[in-house]
């Protein structure tokens, strides 16, 4: 943490409860009551950035039975064109001899308001479509597949999986340079232990 950080977050929680004590005294209605009331307000704000707060340790992989290579692909977006299947299979080395066991993975992207309503359907569904159109697109190329429907951030959906999955590579495909794509992709490169590449189309 960097120097001017620590007093920054001193005084975001002093301020209000010392500014609420001195109003309640100030308008006579009891500083100590207001004073509390602001102090517990403070409390639960901590309490929930605390609890939405992940993790940041090593992402590690299941323990492979055998010796193949086991590629993570990510796929944020749907890949049918033999172009975009010929970038992919370059970056994660997918063509060769060697024998490699392929899952493609896609985050299912919930909108806002399907999120308010708990409506994880339609994401869920769009996210298989995206399965279904990457794995057939894959298997045109000669590259076999299984594809499962991940968490919508891509980075909880990678680590999810890999609990259970031995990745040896992890790929992630996205289109053009989404911010959010951009923030995973670090994280992913800074805490995986297996090999990360991010193929942009």
């Amino acid at each position: 943490m960097t120097s001017w950080k620590l007093p920054l977050i001193v005084a975001a929680i002093t301020l209000p409860i010392v500014a609420a004590f001195a109003l309640g005294f100030a308008i006579g209605v009891g500083g100590s009551g207001m004073g509390l009331a602001a102090a517990a307000l403070v409390a639960t704000t901590i309490v929930v950035i605390a609890a939405r707060q992940r993790p940041r340790g090593p992402i590690e992989s299941a323990a492979a039975s055998d010796t193949r290579r086991h590629v993570l692909l990510v796929s944020t977006l749907p890949v049918e064109e033999p172009g975009a299947v010929a970038q992919i299979s370059r970056a994660a080395e997918l063509q060769g001899p060697a024998d490699v066991d392929v899952l493609v993975l896609a985050p299912a992207r919930i909108r806002f308001l399907d999120r308010w309503a708990s409506d994880v359907e339609p994401a869920r569904e769009a996210a298989q479509k995206n399965l279904v159109a990457t794995v057939a697109a894959l298997a045109k190329a000669g590259v076999e597949a299984e594809a499962r429907v991940g968490d919508e951030d891509v980075v909880q959906a990678v680590e999810d999986q890999l609990q259970t999955y031995p990745a040896t590579d992890v790929v992630l495909v996205s289109a053009g340079a989404a911010a959010a794509d951009e923030e995973a992709s670090a994280e992913l490169s800074r805490r995986l232990d297996a090999e990360f590449r991010h193929v942009v189309l």
